[in-house]
This record gives C-alpha cells, structure tokens and sequence, in this order.
C-alpha cells in the first residue's frame, strides 16, 4: 500500500469515542464532544473598565465613598456624587460614566472634568450573552479553552473518551532493564509508544513483554483491555511471528497489511470484531517510530475527537537515497536539513525535529510531508 493511503487511512477509519460529561478542571488535554455555550455573562456584571471616578448626573461631583474590586454596594447613587472606583469593580446603580484619574481634577472631596464619548464601563453580556457560543466542539480543552469556558460560568464538559492504549513489546531479546547481554537488547518502544499515545490523546491502559510465544501471544490479545492494541515485533512472517496468523484466525479486519516505506515496511493495521484496534510495529525500533507516527498517531487522534489535518510540509534539501515505488523517510532540522544521508536510526531521529516523507519522485529543495518527532 502507498504510504499515503495508509496514513489516510489510519486517519479517517475510526470515528471518535463516546463522550463523557467532566468538570473543566479536569478535561484538559480532552477534545469537546459538544459545543459550550454562555450559562452567566460576560462580563457577569457592570464594572468599571478604568480606575478613576464613577460619577453620577452632571458635575461637579461630590466623592462620597470607594468601592474596589470585589465589594459589593448597595443603593443608588444621587446626581452629582462620585466614587472612587478601581478596574473590575462593581458599578454601582445610577453611574453614567468612570472619569480616569488622568481625565479629571480633584480638590478636597469635589471631582471636575468632562465625559467623553466613552463611558469606560463594561456592562454585562457586553462580551458574551447568556446562551452565546463560547467554544465549538472539537476543539481541545487547553489552558485558554478552560478559562473561557469557567468565565462563562459553564461548570461541566462534554468530552470525548481518550483511547486506552495496551502495549505488547514482543521478543525473545528484549529486556525492560539491566545491561543487555549477548543477543539482548533494551526495549525501545514503551517510552516511543507511550509519547506518541499521549501527544495525540491517548492514554496508557497496560503494557506486557512477552516473549516469541504463539500460546501467550493469543492471551495477551484476548485479553487486552486497551481500546488499541500496539505490538511491537512479531510483524513478518518469520517463525517468531505470530501477529498476523492469530488476527487473522480471530477474524480480524485488515485496513493496512504492509506499506510502500523504507523504513517501516512491515507495519499493519486491523480492527478485531469486538471493535479493538491493532497496530503492528516492526520490531526494529527507528521503522517502529516511523511506524507509530504513521498508523498509531492518527488512529488515535481519531479516536480522540480531534479533527483530520493535513500534514505540514517544508523544502527538504540533501541527497538521501530514494526509494523507487514507494518513499524514504528520513530525519530532517527545522529547517529542512537532512540529518543523516546514509543508514538512519534512533540517534538520527533524536537530533532532528521531523522525518521526512521523501516520494520516489523528490527532488531536493521540493516540499515534503512532515511527521513530527515525539
């Protein structure tokens, strides 16, 4: 399949999950299931928009008191009397304008000046009226979105369920931790994995090592809670790999069998019966990371609620190699400088900023599309 295709596919194939009501303060990093409307105004009410004098009828105007932001008056004000009022502050009943301090004069307890065009008082619902749309749905509840929405007086959010990601990271030679000794090597994929999950909304749900076992493999699928299940390894048809023998006689559906990718061949994608998703990773850990950015992040952006986009794209230049029929995806700089010409791994991945997806027809200098390094 063209590399294209998969990613496009992995991208619009799943439908968001169910939506889940959470108070703000707890649905950061959610996306909205539904749109947030205004339950108090904004501003909630008048107030001053200046600090200076709130005056009443035509002046002079005499000061009889101050009122600051968070006190509560009570009354109304006469023609011909003022307060000293701060920004943010309550107005109080009668006041027609807030003079500045730098537009008016004050001589013992009397105020003079003029009021201008501008009354410098924000009244409620100026900015947003009661039932008025605060934020859309899809958009993820940030730090801003939040503060919007408490401000409108909204105490609870619709928003979308985050996939639960269970990693199965497979092979006789992987060890957690410790020194590798001969023919072992450190798992590389939790961490990768577990980034990649996060930055597009998922969240960890388990993680197993297994080894080359057929019996244990077919557990661990049966029995793995996540919405996604991500295997690492086990994607070829060696004798250690049993991935696609087990999905297949489980009846799986496969959307992605293989891409048209160096690194990253042997990656899949498969949704079982029961609705779970599988995503296989080539046991090499630089094509499992091209494989992660290429099936798994937008499978479960999907998922997520967040909105299909498109690939960003920048002018790469250098010569790497490039791969006819298919593309090369290579490790580039910010501002598009190939990391590495020759055979690329994590250590070239780690110093650049995006792997490039460089079509067989590239030239250098041309756009490429961006996948982004977690």
């Amino acid at each position: 399949m063209r590399w294209q295709d998969a990613w496009a596919i992995a991208r619009d194939s799943a439908k968001p999950l169910a939506g889940q009501l959470l108070p703000v303060e707890a649905a950061g990093g959610r996306v909205l299931a539904g749109a947030v409307r205004c339950e108090r105004p904004v501003p909630a009410f008048d107030n001053a928009a200046m600090d200076g004098f709130a005056v009443a009828g035509p002046g002079p105007w005499t000061i009889s008191g101050r009122v600051l932001a968070g006190a509560v008056t009570g009354g109304t004000m006469r023609p011909g009397s003022a307060v000293e009022i701060a920004t943010g502050a309550l107005v109080p009943e009668g006041v027609e304008a807030v003079l500045p301090y730098e537009d008016c004069v004050v001589e013992d307890d009397t105020v003079t000046g003029t009021v201008g065009p501008r009354r410098h008082i924000r009244r409620a619902g100026d900015s947003l009226a009661v039932g008025a749309p605060v934020v859309p749905a899809g958009r993820i509840v940030t730090a801003t979105v939040a503060a919007a929405i408490v401000q409108a007086g909204v105490g609870n959010v619709l928003v979308h369920r985050p996939p639960a990601v269970t990693l199965l990271v497979t092979g006789d030679e992987v060890i957690s931790e410790g020194v590798p000794g001969p023919g072992q090597v450190r798992d590389t994929f939790t961490g990768l994995v577990t980034a990649v999950a996060a930055r597009a909304g998922g969240v960890p749900a388990e993680r197993h090592r297994l080894p080359d076992d057929r019996a244990l493999m077919r557990d661990a699928l049966a029995a793995a809670s996540g919405d996604v299940i991500v295997v690492s390894g086990s994607s070829s048809a060696g004798a250690a790999d049993h991935l696609h023998e087990l999905l297949t006689a489980d009846g799986a559906t496969w959307l992605v069998r293989g891409v048209a990718c160096r690194p990253g061949h042997p990656q899949a994608l498969a949704v079982l019966p029961d609705g779970r998703w599988v995503v296989s990773l080539p046991g090499n850990p630089y094509a499992g990371l091209v494989a992660a950015l290429t099936l798994l992040e937008p499978l479960l952006a999907a998922l997520a609620g967040r909105p299909a986009a498109a690939l960003p794209t920048l002018p790469v230049t250098g010569n790497p190699k490039l791969m006819p029929g298919g593309v090369r995806i290579v490790p580039v700089t910010a501002d598009g400088s190939l990391v590495a010409a020759g055979a690329v791994g994590l250590h070239a991945a780690a110093a650049a900023d995006y792997l490039a997806v460089l079509a067989d027809d590239w030239t250098p200098g041309a756009p490429a599309p961006l996948l982004r390094v977690p």
